[in-house]
């Protein structure tokens, strides 16, 4: 290999004088330290001045093609310094094919970046537009949009390259045609989950209950949705079957409802019921964790072995934890205001009443047994 050197020296000399190779690296080497200086000076002082006068778009915009410009200046100074060489008309053809295609990477590495799902320009066009975006249509667009770019960056460097796009493009429906007949789960999850980004009945967070599963929503993609459990277990479900049910957001209760009968004996006076009544219900009323806008606390019927009690109220607290603790404290109170009136809770029994015939009838029995043991 080194004695192959001198040879691929003496070639080069032969081709390009020694002055037109210092002169394409002078060219080269001159790029990038203006690449150095653009980066380290004007571009953080065109970032400054936008941030001071509050041009977030701007900003953003800058931000996100930083790293596409630092390569992009590599690249123009390589081309600038190997277009200087004396190549014929194919070279020279070869090599401009080339730098456009470059052009076309580094505007979709930026258009990529700008795309990003915590990227503010999903935000500043949404206050335009009075579009809200929460965090599961933020990363769905964030993702359409990634690929749609990708998708035409490669189709303009392949027409670049004069390679027939209209064919592929045609291929592509045909193939696409197949595999949606193919794939049609996927293409029902897929949709399924963009009927619950646009109508959004839930958001990343959010405890909900469905038929099939309940937890916290954790994570939605283009196939399924993935939800936490209160068993800690992840379960996955496909959007076209979330979407087909019916979706119970529970996170957005504003009231949690708690209803129950209570059943007193059948032996407690029409006093004492009435007393329970009133007493239950101005506690419910004076507790602060208890909405006074609808409490219902009435003897409702006479069952088979008790007298119930209907009641029906709703807690402030949806939380599952604090309502569970507002529960108690209900039910410890009410037990307390049934032993100091003296109340009992009545449980399911039967009474059995023998005829006064019958009665009589094993009395004389006892008699006659009675008779022949003496």
């Amino acid at each position: 290999m080194m004695e192959e050197m001198p040879d691929i020296i003496e070639e080069v000399q032969r081709v390009f004088s020694w002055q037109q190779l210092a002169v394409a690296v002078g060219i080269f080497l001159l790029f990038l330290l203006f690449r150095k200086l653009f980066t380290n000076y004007v571009f953080k002082s065109i970032i400054m001045l936008s941030r001071k006068i509050h041009v977030e778009t701007l900003t953003n915009v800058l931000l996100a093609f930083e790293k596409p410009l630092r390569s992009f200046f590599v690249f123009v100074g390589l081309y600038a310094s190997i277009v200087y060489f004396p190549f014929d008309n194919d070279f020279q053809e070869f090599f401009t094919r080339v730098f456009r295609t470059l052009i076309i990477v580094h505007a979709a590495w930026g258009l990529y970046n700008l795309t990003s799902s915590n990227s503010l320009v999903f935000n500043q066009l949404g206050k335009r537009l009075k579009i809200e975006f929460d965090d599961i249509l933020l990363p769905f667009l964030s993702k359409l949009l990634r690929f749609a770019i990708i998708v035409m960056a490669l189709s303009i460097i392949a027409s670049e390259w004069n390679y027939n796009v209209s064919g592929f493009v045609a291929g592509l429906g045909l193939g696409g045609l197949a595999f949606a007949l193919a794939a049609q789960d996927s293409i029902g999850n897929f949709f399924g989950g963009v009927i619950i980004i646009t109508e959004k009945p839930f958001k990343m967070g959010d405890w909900i209950k469905t038929p099939s599963v309940e937890g916290f929503v954790e994570d939605i993609t283009f196939r399924s949705t993935k939800i936490r459990t209160f068993a800690d277990s992840l379960v996955t479900v496909p959007n076209s079957t979330l979407a087909n049910e019916p979706i119970e957001n529970m996170t957005k209760m504003e009231k949690r409802e708690v209803t129950f009968n209570l059943n007193l004996v059948y032996a407690t006076p029409a006093s004492k019921v009435r007393k329970c009544i009133e007493r239950i219900e101005s506690f419910l009323y004076e507790n602060e964790d208890i909405d006074d806008e609808l409490i219902i606390v009435r003897f409702n019927t006479f069952n088979e072995s008790s007298l119930d009690l209907f009641l029906y109220f709703f807690t402030k607290p949806t939380g599952w934890v604090p309502y569970l603790k507002i529960k108690e404290e209900v039910n410890l109170k009410i037990l307390e205001i049934l032993d100091e009136e003296e109340v009992e809770i009545a449980f399911p029994s039967r009474s059995l009443y023998l005829p006064e015939q019958s009665k009589s009838e094993e009395n004389s029995k006892e008699l006659v047994s009675t008779k022949k043991s003496d």
